[in-house]
């Protein structure tokens, strides 16, 4: 056991498990209390929701009292295309990237997530894993045939698939690729007329190693999640950051009004806030070493994360998890690795103090 947070980046331990897992696995998303209750029963005092990696101090929308309450218009009237350029724009900011003529906005990555299989030509699709489930089924509904890969493919490689995805930072283990032989792989993809999607869905916390700033470039899709690092999933925002073609071709599917009018306008005020980007990074990075120092007290091993979760492994983790359950705190656990266990930020002390309890940690 250990108290510390291994870097995963590169790791051997994360290729390892990357192999014993079928297109990195197809686990039901977190945040289903509904489900969490079917499961441990009703939590007499209220769940604590840790079963997500969604900021749990999100930006402040609605605005705060002393501003302008936001206009009804908002919900009233269809969504207007400077409103559209206004995001478009401030997304690129946001991210680095070179201008809005490389953002499509979509109604979450998960739509972007379906929709990209359909609109490139079937053929083989490698799934860089363990990661999140929703790649996999996604392109093989489209007729896609996909494979599992359990490290970033060389670029010599002379059996590349047309499509290589890779989440960056991985979910759930948090590894990271070397942005360099991101770029390297989406030239060398282009070059034979194939692509690379990089899904950095947790990217926001990790700035530095984000490929968005290149996006633009044959060969390489970017998605980016909005409503994890804002806190606001229910908004349903994301992006698709692509050479012109295909951000054309995702505008075109979507048609004039890929996002609604509250999307439009919550999603561009947030990207706009620099000042609270870089103060919650600080905020985050800080209790996700709280809970790291937290967690290392019930002694579990610690497999990886970023500053919105962290990954541990156990063998006690199916106990733990019910133990957890039981007590009202809903973590993912995993099917497929079943030694594994996610947890989210506790959203307030009064949720870590709840967290320390149910594992043993005070009376």
């Amino acid at each position: 056991m250990t108290d510390r947070l291994p870097d995963p980046r590169h790791s051997q331990d994360a290729g390892t498990a990357a192999a014993a897992l079928p297109d990195g696995g197809g686990a039901p998303h977190g945040g289903d209390l509904a489900a969490a209750a079917a499961r441990w029963g009703t939590a007499a005092a209220g769940w604590t929701d840790l079963s997500t990696g969604i900021n749990p101090w999100p930006w402040p929308w609605p605005v705060p009292v002393e501003q302008a309450a936001p206009p009804a218009e908002l919900w009233t009237r269809l969504p207007a295309s400077a409103d559209l350029a206004r995001l478009t724009a401030a997304a690129a900011s946001a991210y680095g990237a070179r201008g809005p003529a490389v953002v499509a906005a979509v109604p979450g990555t998960e739509a972007a997530i379906r929709l990209l299989p359909r609109l490139v030509p079937p053929g083989r699709v490698g799934v860089v894993g363990p990661t999140y489930g929703g790649h996999a089924p996604a392109w093989r509904l489209a007729g896609h045939a996909v494979e599992p890969l359990d490290a970033l493919p060389p670029t010599g490689s002379g059996t590349l698939p047309e499509t290589v995805i890779v989440t960056h930072p991985n979910n759930p283990d948090g590894r990271l690729q070397d942005p360099d032989a991101l770029l390297a792989l989406a030239d060398a993809q282009a070059a034979r007329g194939g692509r690379l999607v990089v899904d950095e869905a947790f990217a926001d916390v990790v700035p530095e190693h984000s490929v968005a700033g290149s996006a633009g470039r044959a060969g390489m899709i970017v998605l980016r999640s909005f409503g994890k690092f804002y806190g606001l999933a229910g908004l349903r925002l994301g992006f698709v950051l692509a050479d012109a073609q295909m951000v054309e071709a995702v505008r075109t599917a979507l048609g004039p009004w890929p996002v609604s009018g509250p999307a439009l306008a919550i999603g561009a005020a947030a990207l706009e806030d620099e000042d609270w980007r870089r103060r919650t990074r600080t905020r985050l990075a800080e209790v996700a070493g709280r809970l790291d120092a937290l967690l290392a007290r019930r002694g579990l091993r610690a497999a990886g994360g970023t500053d919105l979760f962290r990954l541990v492994e156990t063998p006690d983790a199916p106990a733990i998890a019910a133990a957890l359950g039981h007590a009202g705190i809903y973590v993912r656990d995993f099917a497929e690795r079943p030694a594994w266990l996610r947890f989210g930020l506790p959203p307030s002390t009064e949720a870590e103090a709840r967290l320390e309890a149910a594992l043993g940690l005070r009376s």
